[in-house]
């Protein structure tokens, strides 16, 4: 089976992808009445060989409500007017959101202020107390 290429190091097989063609809704008179343009792709991401544990992990993460209970991520693709270009679409937003998911994230370096910003800080907050102390009626 030929294999799609989503990053250097990722290719998924076609054999993966599941199309179904839908009618579509909204404007479109007899054509969206009468032919299923429509493409809803799915992507079993939990059984998939293709994709490391924590590219699933990722990916789940980033795909939120398209992510189904079974693992597996469905992609609804209806603002084309045939079905080819509505497959397309579809595919490469998954492509896209795979490859989001590749990425690893930046660990986070923990960083203290500096002196002169803590400084700044209690000065700033001196300043404003002092402002709303200058505000307050006369004293009894």
């Amino acid at each position: 089976m030929p294999r799609i290429e989503v990053t250097p190091e990722i290719s998924i097989d076609e054999a993966e992808l599941a199309f179904s063609f839908v009618r579509a809704s909204g404007p479109g008179g007899q054509n969206v009445n009468k032919v299923e343009t429509a493409a809803q792709l799915r992507f079993d991401v939990a059984n998939s060989p293709s994709l490391e544990p924590a590219v699933k992990r990722r990916l789940e993460r980033l795909a939120g409500s398209r992510f189904t209970k079974e693992g597996v991520v469905v992609i609804f693709a209806q603002n084309r007017r045939s079905q080819e270009q509505n497959r397309q679409d579809a595919l490469g937003r998954l492509l896209r959101l795979i490859a989001a998911a590749a990425e690893r994230p930046k660990p986070r370096i923990k960083t203290r202020p500096s002196l002169s910003a803590r400084r700044q800080r209690v000065e700033s907050k001196v300043r404003r107390g002092e402002t709303k102390r200058l505000r307050s009626g006369p004293p009894e």
